[in-house]
């Protein structure tokens, strides 16, 4: 069992910048990969960011050259550091982790609200 807390969203203008944060406890070692989704009302669930064990990123071609993920192993955290907002990036973002050997996210966060306004 793996349980992720999100943490760090808000409120802030666009152009702003936000960092998230997804502590992971549990069995941290079972995890593959850990992704960042956002959800918008009226929306489905959107695919932000995915890291791997070995660190390869991936992200939604709407969040390229803005957001980044990182993780830090000694704190069992990974990060998504959101540059240049824009409104259209509100959301509930979760984090999620895919346990090994799979690349499937069977865990998630409680998610944070990230609104920007204009």
């Amino acid at each position: 069992q793996v349980q992720l807390v999100e943490s760090g969203g808000g409120l802030v203008q666009a152009g702003g910048s936000l960092r998230l944060s997804c502590a992971a406890s549990g069995s941290i070692f079972s995890i593959n990969a850990m992704g960042w989704y956002r959800q918008a009302p009226g929306k489905q669930r959107e695919l932000v960011a995915t890291i791997t064990i070995f660190g390869s990123t991936n992200y939604a071609d709407s969040v390229k050259g803005r957001f980044a993920i990182s993780r830090d192993d000694a704190k069992n955290t990974v990060y998504l550091q959101m540059n240049s907002l824009k409104p259209e990036d509100t959301a509930v973002y979760y984090c999620a982790a895919a346990p090994m050997p799979t690349t499937r996210f069977d865990y998630w966060g409680q998610g944070t609200q990230v609104t920007v306004s204009a």
